[in-house]
Order: structure tokens, then C-alpha cells, then sequence
């Protein structure tokens, strides 16, 4: 685990707060929403550079745990977040939609972090990783259709174009690099992947909130309305996958895969769609941004947590 990812938190903080202080400048709060776009575009694309799409036939060799995975991160928790999301969040529609965006797209990068911290099995939690973009890529539109349709302004002919535009474009620029490019020039856009995708999400942070910030500083009661059902949401996930572990009879580094990889959130692909399938509904993005601020402290003491349970 490197510098910067110990300091993701605080930089995504540090970006939040960069753009709430220059958007106090008028000429930056009215042109920083075009900047948006473009970061993103080019945050996903080092994203996916490191993604191994190849590897999707290796989370065939363990069925028993690729099931499990799949189950509990395509079918139970999308149905518990809608739940959350009606019993904590029905007076605010956008704030909805942005948590159910967030709890039905799993982790495609932090949470290998995590599972080496927690001494989990973490080749087999990364093989799992490119099954996990593509469904969420797929299954997102569907999600939001069946869980948030009825809440007047989900226009799916913009939320398609914008999933085509901001993911898959990048993604296939993504492929392109890695199955074309020569060696060194691949393996030197590779290295900078480690780290360049921080930087153009919080960049990207920041300009969001030098546009819309105000909203923020004008409802701060958003953050407790959103730290309930996250809480509820990690507490419920983290005691059911160690109960589905041991009924499953997985070892404990594949306990620590399970409960990582469906308890880890994907913020940065959801905020990229949020953000131009909904441009009129910041409150969206605003929920994707405050989602991870929780998470990540959320997800270091579940690591701890997991290994003190090795023991037992």
C-alpha cells in the first residue's frame, strides 16, 4: 500500500475542499463544469489500463467462490440498497439514486488493497475484478430502471449515451493500448496507472464542487442522512459474508476475498456516470463523492477486524 493510497481519503477531502474555496471565484464556478468530463474520461482510461480483462476465464476455476461473489453483488445487495435507499432516503430522490448507484457497482481497484492488509486471498479476489466491471457496466441501467425509474428524472436514453460515451469509450481505448501498443510504451503507460488515476478523480472533484459546492456548504444535514444507511449498509454486508463464508466452508484468506470484494463500493465509474447522465442533479454526484469519504476509514478497520477474526 503506498503513500497515496494511505491518503485517499484525505486527498479526495483536499480536493472537495480546493474546489469549494475556488468556486468562490465566479469565473471558476461557471466554467469549471466543462472540465469535468474530460477528467473522467481520462481517469477511466488509466483505470482500465490495469484492469486484466484476459483473466475473466480465472474465476472460472473456483465456481463455488465466483457464485457466491456474484450472488451477493448482483442480486442481494442491489435489493438491500434499494431498501436502504426507501427506508432512509425516500424524501430525497437524488440522494436515492446516487446511493443505489454507489452500493451496486463493486470495487475494481481499493479493495485489493485491503485484502492483502487482511491477509485474504488476493489473486483469487482479483480474478474476479473484470467479471465485476463488465456486470456493473451491463447491469447498472437495469438497476436504476427497476429500483429509481418511478422518481421522474432517470432519462435512460441520456443514461445509455453517457455509459457508451464516459465508460466504454475509455474502455476500449484501455484494450486498444494493451493489445496493440508496443512493450515499452505500453509498460511505461501501465507504471503510470498506479497513481495517475487519484489525481484526474480529484481534479475532477474539484471542479465538480467549484461548480456546485454551494450545495454542500447549503445542506450539510446530507452527510448525516448519508452516514446511517452506509453504516447500516457495511455492518449487515461484513456480518453476512462471514456467515456465508463459513456456511460456504471457505478458508479464511477466501472469507477475507469474499467479504472485501462485496463490501468495497466502485465511487469513481458511478460518480463518471452520475455526472453526465445527470448533470441537472448534483445531489447524485454529491452522494458518490461523500460515499467513499466514509468508506474507505470503513473498509481499514474491517481489515482489522477480519484478522482478529482469523484467530477465532
Amino acid at each position: 500500500m503506498n503513500i497515496v493510497e494511505k491518503l485517499y481519503s484525505i486527498i479526495i477531502l483536499t480536493a472537495v475542499f480546493i474546489g469549494l474555496v475556488i468556486g468562490q471565484f465566479e469565473i471558476i464556478k461557471s466554467h469549471a463544469n466543462w472540465l469535468i468530463f474530460p477528467l473522467l474520461l481520462v481517469m477511466l482510461y488509466f483505470t482500465f489500463i490495469s484492469i486484466p480483462l484476459k483473466s475473466i476465464k480465472k474465476s472460472s476455476q473456483n465456481r463455488k467462490f465466483t457464485f457466491t461473489s456474484l450472488v451477493i453483488n448482483f442480486v442481494w445487495t442491489p435489493v438491500f440498497a434499494w431498501g436502504l435507499a426507501s427506508l432512509f432516503l425516500s424524501d430525497h430522490p437524488a440522494l436515492a439514486i446516487g446511493f443505489i448507484m454507489l452500493m451496486v457497482t463493486p470495487c475494481t481497484d481499493w479493495y485489493l488493497i485491503f485484502t492483502g492488509i487482511a491477509k485474504g486471498n488476493t489473486p483469487l479476489s482479483a480474478s474476479i475484478l473484470p467479471i465485476n466491471l463488465l456486470l456493473q457496466l451491463l447491469l447498472l441501467p437495469f438497476y436504476l430502471f427497476v429500483f429509481s425509474g418511478t422518481a421522474g428524472f432517470v432519462d435512460f436514453s441520456i443514461l445509455a449515451e453517457s455509459i457508451l460515451l464516459v465508460l466504454l469509450l475509455p474502455l476500449l481505448l484501455a484494450v486498444i493500448t494493451n493489445t496493440f501498443f508496443p512493450g515499452p510504451l505500453k509498460e511505461k503507460i501501465q507504471s503510470m496507472a498506479v497513481n495517475t488515476p487519484i489525481v484526474f478523480l480529484s481534479l475532477a472533484i474539484a471542479a465538480m464542487f467549484a461548480s456546485n459546492g454551494h450545495l454542500l456548504l447549503e445542506h450539510l444535514d446530507l452527510l448525516w442522512k448519508l452516514t446511517l444507511p452506509v453504516l447500516v449498509f457495511f455492518a449487515v454486508n461484513f456480518l453476512a459474508g462471514l456467515k456465508v463464508g463459513s456456511v460456504m466452508k471457505f478458508a479464511y484468506q477466501d472469507k477475507v476475498s469474499l467479504s472485501l470484494t462485496t463490501l468495497a463500493r466502485n465511487s469513481p465509474i458511478a460518480l463518471a456516470v452520475a455526472l453526465t447522465a445527470f448533470p441537472g442533479e448534483p445531489f447524485i454526484a454529491l452522494t458518490l463523492i461523500i460515499g467513499p469519504l466514509l468508506e474507505l476509514p470503513l473498509l481499514a478497520g474491517i481489515s482489522q477486524l477480519l484478522l482478529l477474526t482469523r484467530k477465532y
